[in-house]
């Protein structure tokens, strides 16, 4: 919850602060207690302001906020709770790690629990890289504590003072003596509280002591994944659950059921019934689901039901009709919040020597995560329990319990392995009809959504329109510069309370424009967030990795590259004299210590390592992009050089190789860390070589993959990935690298053949007509 607050109170580029009336969402002071709990000891937050005579009572009673907390067993196993979903990218490992290192524990003896929904977890959420980034601290210091507790109580046990005890691998020792958290657990009296002041005070180790944080390590999920006792949605099952299959209306919106027949249904065996869904949320207007015995039953059945629909609106919207759209409100000067209230912008424009100017359009992205969404609701004892993989319950769960008509303590979410997220999961819109269903029916409902069903029902990265300015003085140095964007915001759609107003108090979704908000001193500096009402109404925009700033950058560094060949300037070279790490540009402690100079190292660097400045082979070329990933808040500092061939006969680009360097601060997890660059990279260069869809007829054209071709295995390039060293702070890896590949690409190509393509994904077509052109 406080990540949700410190955000809305200091958004990216909003000159104002936002007001704590923010929809029910408040941030506490919290405090620390230790209590006895069954057989051994919880380590838990709590509010501040309260007094507890008892730990051991509140931790019964559940009078506490545990957003972070750990429990020590009495054979020495350590649990770590962890609210984050997991979704192939390792994050309990991460987390537990840091509680570890600070604990003092043998990591042989640490084990995960993921948690199912509750409040007392708080904002349960998991995306936009926030995960180590928003839990370093807090954990660090609950780690500590219950070190300060186990040394104490240890010396105690063993006749001595604490300061001539030390711990260590799960024991504290004092000379020759010792004795192991587990003896201390089974016979000593651990509880304690600490206030939070006491708690700031709680000696966090230096990094030259950490002895887990930046090493090598397995990952815990690792095994049950592989032998398969790890369970994901599409494992659930209860005693007499019957299966359901959608049928999805030609409209996201506005559509309506005029008949049903399933008369050719009737022969399948295992078919039971078709049923129309009644949803007071609006989340899917216009719904049947096929009930069988089986998911298969329900899928032949399916195929052989006839449903009379009336369409919504935007039956008839395409693509193009949405870009379209999108230049229109670009040219409309009222429309949109500007992010920045920077004054100067005009007279940079209107004084200027010459002025640069380039439109750039993303299309269409689907998420296409292994497994397909699925849900299994009931309800058992007055309680529903909704069984999916979700990385948002937070945001689900209040419109789970309007659509059932309970309250929302009367809904519970059973958490499970997510076979991919990458943002899709963060929507669980797709847990609302299984849950409808199940109530109409009066039984257990699991429904199941087959490839064609989650991309017809999925929320796309929107199309993108944006139009950026620069203003040069007679010298050819930038002295102003604008950037208007426009797509479909899923923060407006899905989260509006999350939206701060901008300096002309309009409000504005942080997520699709955050990546304009960069750090290069060009003078003033307006940047127009838009959002496109035509693609909202046609589709549920959703957050896709890395959000706004994968297609937001495609533009600023493609931008940036063309304005420095623009001025005649080498494209790393005009970077770097923009990143002066001077005024709002500077940094600040602790997220963004060293601003742009930060920047500029990653840059410089990655010239170093990448062969930038060699000679390339005919129709081979050198591309580069750099970023902070997505909120100034939280920079991840990011370049990135990519190597192009591309066949002038074919228009065919073969992406050779990709070089990376990344300062994400302190590396909890570096084989996680790596993987989660990797993964990033390799999703931004398929997004700009090899996938993409667009709109027609209100609904997108591809819908599995063989039409829908996300980049293959023999596509791979070579990928060489480094991380700066820095004990600065934790930040978020997930989606940075998201961001950079595309226009590296993009600005390789032009390296190559002397053509740029400003219109991702690049096809040889497109490759191609620019090389005739």
């Amino acid at each position: 919850m406080s990540k949700f607050y410190r955000y809305l109170n200091r958004p990216e580029g909003s000159s104002q602060d936002v007001s704590e009336d923010t929809g029910g969402l408040a941030v506490s002071r919290r405090g620390f207690l230790i209590g006895a709990a069954g057989a051994g000891f919880t380590l838990a937050f709590f509010r501040s302001g309260l007094s507890f005579a008892q730990p051991e009572d509140v931790v019964r009673e559940g009078t506490f906020e545990p957003t972070i907390w750990y429990h020590i067993h009495p054979d020495g196993r350590i649990v770590v709770n962890i609210a984050e979903a997991e979704m192939g990218q390792h994050v309990g490992t991460a987390l537990a790690r840091i509680v570890a290192d600070e604990l003092e524990a043998n990591w042989s003896k640490v084990e995960l629990h993921h948690v199912d929904s509750d409040p007392k977890w708080g904002l349960m959420v998991t995306g936009g890289s926030w995960s180590v980034w928003q839990n370093f601290t807090p954990l660090s210091q609950a780690g500590a504590a219950g070190r300060q507790a186990l040394i104490e109580e240890g010396a105690r046990l063993l006749g001595v003072s604490p300061d001539q005890c030390q711990a260590r691998n799960s024991e504290v020792i004092a000379g020759n003596q010792s004795i192991s958290y587990g003896e201390i657990v089974q016979r000593g009296d651990l509880s304690r509280t600490y206030t939070e002041e006491e708690l700031k005070q709680m000696p966090v180790k230096p990094a030259t002591q950490r002895r887990l944080i930046g090493r090598e390590s397995k990952a815990l999920d690792i095994p049950g994944k592989t032998d398969g006792a790890s369970r994901y949605g599409l494992d659930a099952k209860v005693e007499g659950m019957v299966y359901g299959r959608p049928l999805i209306p030609p409209t996201r919106y506005g559509a309506t059921i005029n008949s049903i027949d399933d008369s050719d249904a009737q022969s399948v065996k295992g078919y039971q019934q078709t049923i129309t869904l009644d949803d007071p949320t609006g989340t899917v207007p216009g719904w049947a689901v096929v009930i069988a015995d089986s998911f298969h039953a329900a899928s032949q059945a399916a195929a052989r039901i006839r449903v009379d629909w009336s369409a919504g609106d935007t039956a008839d919207v395409s693509e193009q009709d949405i870009l379209d759209h999108g230049v229109e409100l670009i040219e409309t000067p009222d429309k949109g919040s500007i992010m920045f209230p920077d004054e100067g912008v005009d007279d940079a424009f209107d004084g200027a020597g010459d002025v640069f100017q380039q439109d750039y359009i993303t299309h269409t992205v689907l998420h296409f995560q292994m497994e397909p969404v699925n849900a299994l609701a009931y309800e058992k004892d007055g309680t529903w329990e909704i069984h999916t993989g979700n990385q948002w319950q937070s945001l689900i769960i209040p419109v789970l319990a309007k659509a059932l008509g309970v309250k929302e303590d009367k809904v519970v979410m059973r958490t499970y392995m997510l076979g991919g997220g990458f943002g899709r999961r963060l929507n669980g819109d797709y847990a609302v009809p299984a849950a409808l269903a199940s109530k109409q029916l009066g039984k257990p409902v699991k429904l199941v959504f087959t490839r064609e069903d989650d991309t017809r029902f999925d929320s796309p990265r929107s199309a993108s329109y944006q139009r950026l300015r620069m203003a040069f003085d007679g010298e050819g140095n930038p002295v102003g510069m604008e950037h208007h964007a426009t797509a479909g915001w899923p923060t407006e759609v899905m989260a509006p309370f999350f939206m701060p107003k901008g300096a002309n108090d309009q409000p504005f979704d942080p997520f699709s424009i955050q990546g304009a908000a960069h750090w290069y001193s060009v003078g003033p500096h307006r940047v127009r967030a838009i959002s496109n009402d035509l693609a909202n109404a046609t589709f549920r925009p959703g957050w896709l990795r890395s959000v706004g700033s994968g297609w937001v950058n495609f533009a600023l560094e493609s931008f940036m590259d063309e304005a420095a060949h623009h001025a005649g300037k080498d494209p790393i070279d005009f970077r770097l004299a923009l990143l002066k790490a001077e005024g709002r540009n500077a940094g600040e402690a602790p997220n963004s210590v060293g601003g742009a100079s930060r920047q500029a190292n990653v840059l410089r660097r990655v010239r170093e390592i990448s062969g930038w400045g060699e000679n390339m082979p005919e129709g081979t070329g050198l591309g580069v992009a750099t970023t902070y990933g997505q909120e100034r808040n939280m920079p991840t500092w990011t370049a990135c050089v990519a190597r192009v061939h591309v066949d002038r006969n074919t228009g065919r680009v073969k992406l050779e190789k990709m070089t990376l360097v990344t300062d994400a601060g302190t590396v909890v997890h570096p084989d996680g860390a790596r993987a989660q660059v990797e993964g990033a990279a390799l999703w931004g260069a398929s997004m700009a070589l090899h996938e993409g869809t667009r709109f027609e007829n209100g609904e997108p054209v591809a819908r599995n993959l063989n039409t829908y071709t996300p980049m293959r295995i023999g596509d791979v390039p070579e990928l060489e990935i480094e991380f700066v060293d820095s004990t600065e702070t934790a930040v978020g890896l997930g989606e940075p690298a998201t961001t950079v590949t595309g226009p590296a690409i993009a600005n390789a190509i032009f390296a190559a053949v002397g053509v740029r393509l400003r219109e991702i994904p690049i096809t040889p077509e497109a490759v191609l007509n620019a090389l005739k052109a």
